[in-house]
């Protein structure tokens, strides 16, 4: 499954939990790399550089401390997320960061990975780069990244409109590194679904929203697991890229869902209509809530993960040995 660095040998169960904006926590990276999957946020979670350092201080120290403990037991490898357009006024001071905490793996989105590769890759580490179409998919592969995030419609936050087949079909015809399907992926079903296509990660977010060690807030978690895929609304109206919503938040707002205005100019400065703010007020999630019912620590959402993965290809084994000839 596998298909390079060491970094990658020490999760057991092949799933990265996605960055979220507003959402990911230290914590959430923490517990999620002692389950042993691979736990990520976004360097614009730490409202200031000095508290991103104290973060991934933390996170470093915390890991290690971890790994002393129980040799034989590692944790998986953390990650950031770097936005890389250039409205990101923090770009570099970010970057200076990563040097500085060597990060065993870092997410680009939003521009050209490029410069961020070469200091990664200077220090051992590796770049995944997330993309929703062909075409960004084979500008990211020319600069040298590891991994590819294929973010497929249905997908939180800022989402693709490729239908999965058909996106992992497209990049394979040109990529041989590591591949990482996003979207819809909340069970250990669908990740071995995403392993069945050419997948070597699965990449979740909105299952990893309702757990005790993110930072969404008890409003947050509680219409997430009282609302279906009919309930989110795919717009750009909010942050001027098209994401999925959660159309009760867009009402708790004062808006109307069915009325929205023109959209505004992405700037990251989580701004939207009037005063609610997108990501704080007006809420994201992708189509998989349907499954979510509960809010759990990070811990029992992996072993619930690992024993639905498990039993899915159990159960797919088990069919194909009845179907094999002369069973």
């Amino acid at each position: 499954m596998l298909q390079t660095s060491n970094h990658l040998t020490r999760v057991t169960l092949p799933v990265i939990t996605a960055p979220m904006f507003l959402v990911s926590s230290p914590d959430l990276v923490i517990e999620s790399c002692k389950a042993g999957i691979i736990g990520s946020f976004p360097t614009l979670n730490a409202r200031t550089v000095d508290i991103l350092d104290d973060w991934m201080k933390r996170i470093t120290e915390e890991l290690d401390e971890a790994r002393q403990e129980n040799p034989h037991n590692e944790p998986a490898p953390w990650a950031v997320n770097l936005i890389v357009h250039r409205t990101n006024t923090r770009y570099g001071d970010d970057l200076e960061r990563i040097k500085k905490y060597c990060p065993p793996v870092v997410i680009t989105s939003l521009g050209n990975p490029g410069p961020v590769v070469n200091i990664v890759h200077e220090y051992g580490g590796l770049v995944f780069s997330d993309v929703s179409t062909v075409k960004h998919a084979r500008k990211a592969a020319q600069t040298g990244v590891d991994g590819l995030i294929l973010v497929c419609n249905g997908a939180g936050g800022h989402a693709g409109t490729i239908n999965p087949i058909a996106f992992m079909g497209a990049v394979k015809e040109f990529w041989e590194g590591i591949a990482i399907l996003a979207g819809c992926i909340t069970n250990g079903q669908d990740i071995l679904a995403a392993e069945a296509l050419g997948a070597d990660f699965a990449y979740m977010g909105t299952r990893f929203i309702a757990t005790a060690e993110s930072f969404a807030s008890s409003g947050y978690q509680e219409m997430l697991i009282n609302s279906t895929l009919e309930d989110l609304i795919y717009t750009d109206v909010f942050s001027g890229v098209k994401a999925n919503y959660l159309v009760p938040s867009i009402r708790k707002a004062g808006l109307d869902p069915e009325n929205l205005q023109d959209k505004v100019s992405m700037d990251f400065s989580n701004k939207a209509e009037g005063d609610a703010k997108a990501w704080k007020d007006i809420w994201s999630a992708g189509q998989g809530i349907t499954t979510i019912k509960h809010v759990l620590p990070v811990a029992q959402v992996v072993e619930q993960l690992q024993r639905e993965y498990e039993a899915a290809r159990n159960a797919l084994l088990e069919k194909h040995r009845k179907m094999a000839p002369g069973v």
